[in-house]
């Protein structure tokens, strides 16, 4: 088992979030994933700022958007503003999103993010979606926030929603991975 378990397993939900606020059935209640978050963190040496970030993706992954909030609204990493625009993301607050993934820039997670969404959202549509939010192999946070408030005001199919989800998912993994994981 790797120190990257623990963290993992709090992710593990019946369906993945959705790309608004949900809400959606499976997700655990604040304070008992409050405390699983502090067992995790207690077996894991991690920095403060990677930590709170960590927390409130956790929290926001089971639709705690308050409380996530509060945690990652004033911390001044990359990391913090990473888990700020997925939050405003899916709020959805669009444009506020697009500011906070301005502060993010590029982010290490975008690589292997841009290769699991060609891989994810070749079951979709194989062409267009892929091209447009992975021009150039490179991750486009901006355009996944255009895609998901598409998908979210219903003028993309459920098909296309679904993948965006998956390719949401897999942005959390990746994130919550390089804040803990390592």
């Amino acid at each position: 088992m790797n120190s990257f378990s623990p963290f993992t397993d709090l992710l593990a939900t019946p369906e993945p979030p959705q790309l608004g606020p949900g809400p959606r059935p499976g997700v655990q209640q604040l304070q008992p994933l409050q405390a699983a978050l502090d067992a995790a963190f207690a077996k894991h040496s991690t920095r403060e700022s990677e930590r709170e970030a960590a927390r409130g993706l956790v929290l926001l992954w089971h639709d705690h958007f308050d409380a996530a909030h509060e945690i990652v609204q004033d911390l001044e990493t990359a990391e913090g503003s990473y888990v700020h625009a997925i939050l405003h993301r899916r709020e959805p607050d669009y444009s506020n999103a697009k500011y906070w993934f301005r502060r993010v820039r590029q982010h290490p997670c975008h690589e292997p993010l841009a290769k699991a969404a060609e891989t994810i959202l070749k079951s979709a549509d194989p062409d267009a979606l892929a091209s447009r939010l992975v021009p150039g192999g490179r991750w486009d946070a901006f355009a996944f926030v255009d895609a998901c408030e598409e998908a979210e005001s219903k003028r993309g199919d459920a098909k296309t929603a679904d993948a965006l989800r998956q390719v949401q998912a897999r942005e959390f993994e990746l994130l919550l991975e390089h804040l803990v994981g390592k």
